[in-house]
């Protein structure tokens, strides 16, 4: 006892053999009430709090000026040259044909991106063929496709939709080969056991699976296309949201520029917010 060690607890009493000492109770949250932030518009709320912020600097440049007009234009310049190309009836002409563009691209890409990366993940054949090929084509920048596009499809609208192809299908196949890789081996052999093979070992076993990665995938891809369009319509365009940036840095137009930008963020992002729609629903009715 004179070694000075502190007395242990086990099973609620001490190592003297007195009854240990009740404990709070730990404080939980109430599973029953929802917390603040996972109610929709408290989260809508929050969601607003730092674009309006940036709008607030933006504006206070304006009068502090911190940045010329010429480097930062004020919000108010921004909308006027909105409201100059909507006048003109270009504005949403660019919107329309970059949207279908990604659009397009976006569903030839990811529709190969499913098919290449359910191959590959499945069959242990065909990546010892083909990774090693897709692997290095998606290392090359997309800028080195051009030229390459250019002299096979001309400056018409195939290569510009091929060069988005390109952009969204290594995300949707990279996801989707790594997730099937990774499927829980145990899982596959009980599909197997009770009689599952092909294609219903993929939809009733594997599919449910990896529908998360899926869809991350698919959301990357959506990312990577928009990404992706700028470079696209470099080729020889004069229709787009990538043309009216480029077109308005030749000829100065900060406004302009701050406009495109503008207008890619938000299609980009309510494209995006619809596609995580769809995911909630495919992981309701999958998983």
């Amino acid at each position: 006892m004179g070694d000075g060690a502190a007395p242990v607890r086990q099973a609620g009493r001490t190592s003297g053999g007195d009854p240990a000492p009740e404990l709070p109770p730990v404080s939980r949250v109430s599973s029953t009430s929802p917390r603040v932030l996972d109610r929709r518009p408290m989260r809508l709320l929050l969601s607003l709090v730092v674009p309006g912020l940036l709008l607030g600097a933006w504006q206070l440049n304006s009068v502090v000026g911190v940045f010329s007009p010429i480097q930062l234009p004020p919000p108010s310049a921004v909308l006027a040259a909105a409201t100059e190309l909507v006048e003109r009836g270009e504005l949403w002409l660019h919107v329309a044909i970059s949207t279908q563009r990604v659009l397009i691209g976006f569903t030839l890409g990811a529709a190969l991106g499913l098919a290449f990366g359910a191959l590959l993940g499945l069959s242990r054949l065909a990546d010892a063929l083909l990774m090693t090929t897709i692997g290095a084509l998606r290392a090359v920048p997309s800028l080195a496709w051009v030229p390459l596009l250019i002299l096979w499809m001309k400056i018409g609208e195939d290569s510009k939709v091929t060069l988005i192809v390109i952009g969204a299908f290594f995300p949707v196949f990279t996801t989707l080969f790594l997730a099937l890789r990774h499927v829980d081996r145990q899982l596959v052999e009980a599909g197997r056991a009770f009689g599952l093979r092909g294609v219903r070992l993929l939809t009733t076993v594997l599919l449910p699976a990896v529908v998360p990665a899926i869809f991350s995938g698919l959301r990357l891809g959506l990312a990577q296309a928009w990404l992706f369009l700028v470079a696209a319509e470099l080729i020889a365009s004069s229709l787009g949201l990538g043309f009216l940036l480029v077109d308005s840095s030749s000829n100065g137009r900060t406004d302009r520029i701050f406009l495109a930008i503008i207008l890619l963020a938000v299609l980009g992002k309510t494209t995006d917010a619809l596609l995580g729609v769809t995911e909630r629903w495919a992981v309701r009715r999958w998983t």
